[in-house]
């Protein structure tokens, strides 16, 4: 008998194998997302995270202020990222359901800054020759800080972009 011989009874066999691989796989497949289903909006969150116009950005680091930061309450009061020579730190006050953003970046200058909330227009304004920014009506969201960096000369330099936190 060879491969193809009808009355070679292990293709029924082989059949059967697969339904039953199947049914293994299926029954598994449902299991894992009953039991540890990804989190609800994940694909979302990450859209939003990567859908940047300008992908020529440089990631800003979340720097932790220890161990015990943001234990108390659920809200994540103030933050500062760090990328290369540039320090941001900003501060979020929450009002019903919106926020209030006060940033200072370090070195100080007149750069430009976004925030962007998914499934919201952006807000943007300009930090103040010492740093300063003020973004006062934010809606909730998942949320990213885009810094449009200027030189000493006013033209447009780097762009750098904090990771997404949800307020």
């Amino acid at each position: 008998m060879n491969d193809i011989d009808p009355r070679d009874d292990r293709r029924g066999q082989d059949d059967r194998r697969g339904q039953e691989d199947t049914a293994v796989l299926t029954e598994l497949n449902r299991l894992v997302y009953e039991l540890d289903a990804p989190p609800v909006g994940l694909v979302e969150r990450i859209q939003f995270a990567v859908a940047l116009e300008n992908l020529d950005v440089e990631v800003a680091r979340w720097e932790r202020a220890g161990s015990f930061a943001g234990v108390r309450g659920g809200n994540p009061g103030t933050i500062t990222f760090t990328v290369d020579n540039l320090t941001l730190m900003v501060n979020f006050t929450p009002s019903g359901a919106r926020h209030r953003i006060d940033g200072w970046l370090v070195p100080a200058g007149e750069h430009t800054v976004e925030v962007r909330v998914a499934e919201h227009e952006s807000s943007t304004t300009t930090a103040d020759d010492g740093g300063r920014f003020v973004l006062a009506d934010v809606p909730t969201g998942t949320t990213q800080i885009v810094v449009h960096l200027v030189n000493s000369r006013g033209e447009p330099g780097r762009t750098v972009v904090t990771p997404t936190i949800m307020l």
